[in-house]
């Protein structure tokens, strides 16, 4: 797995990571709106701040996930209809190989 991939597979799970973080927090501050008191509602407020701040930031990455996604699709569609032949030979050769590992675990 390349380096790039790598960083855009870690990207993937801080976003996901980062949804679970942020319902989480909605709860909480659901299960406490009956709650009084100074502290209370500063921390409430602390929190409802920092959700609307990170719910900002994932939409930012997801947006530029889906940019670089998009571009890596493009440039692959690019390269197969420039070397058809060798996009083929490509994915007959993964197909044997993956035939190969397969059959020798049956």
């Amino acid at each position: 797995m390349s380096a790039t991939s790598q960083t855009e597979a870690a990207k993937e799970r801080l976003v996901k990571d980062f949804k679970a973080v942020i319902t989480d927090a909605e709860e909480l501050l659901k299960a406490t709106a009956g709650q009084t008191g100074e502290k209370v509602v500063a921390a409430r407020a602390k929190v409802e701040e920092s959700v609307a701040a990170t719910r900002k930031q994932l939409a930012e990455w997801e947006h530029d996930l889906m940019e670089k996604t998009k571009a890596a699709a493009r440039t692959t569609d690019e390269l197969v209809h420039e070397h058809p032949w060798q996009a083929v030979g490509i994915a007959v050769a993964v197909g044997f190989l993956f035939g190969m590992l397969t059959s020798r675990r049956s």
